[in-house]
């Protein structure tokens, strides 16, 4: 299974989001962060805000922050809001190949099985889990450097 790109960002947003201690991050603070254009991320955050994991902020002084806290948000909310399709193979589709095993293929039932352990893991961790694992993220996301400049 090959996740998108879409999902990538998204929990780089919400990675982004859970590392700062601001209390709002601003999308082009998160596009310069991670080297790609605010139009994509603007593009991911829909689903993001519309699924209630990011909440926006509006105005001039506004922004996104997590809609929950970070160990609240596994990485299976996530997948599941940014991706379309879970179909490992063509019999997982709802046109269904014309195969004659399609309701009784041990290939399907070992998929499904499979896809749902890749659920599972997904949903045993949490965006903090992946923030808080990595002590350098601050430096790396460079937050570090707004976080030491003095409030306005």
């Amino acid at each position: 299974m090959r996740l998108t790109r879409q999902t990538n960002y998204a929990v780089r947003i919400l990675m982004y989001c859970a590392a700062n201690d601001a209390p709002l991050s601003r999308i082009g603070d998160i596009a310069k962060a991670y080297s790609v254009s605010e139009l994509f991320l603007f593009k991911i955050l829909q689903p993001l805000t519309k699924s209630g994991l990011v909440e926006s902020v509006r105005g001039r002084n506004g922004g996104i922050r997590l809609g929950r806290t970070a160990d609240k948000i596994s990485l299976l909310d996530v997948v599941k809001v940014t991706e379309d399709n879970f179909a490992m193979a063509e019999c997982f589709e709802n046109d269904a190949s014309e195969c004659p095993l399609v309701d009784s293929c041990g290939l399907n039932t070992a998929l499904r099985k499979a896809l749902g352990a890749f659920f599972e893991v997904l949903a045993g961790y949490s965006i903090e889990d992946l923030v808080k694992s990595r002590p350098s993220i601050n430096f790396l996301l460079g937050l570090e450097e707004q976080s030491a400049a003095p409030a306005a």
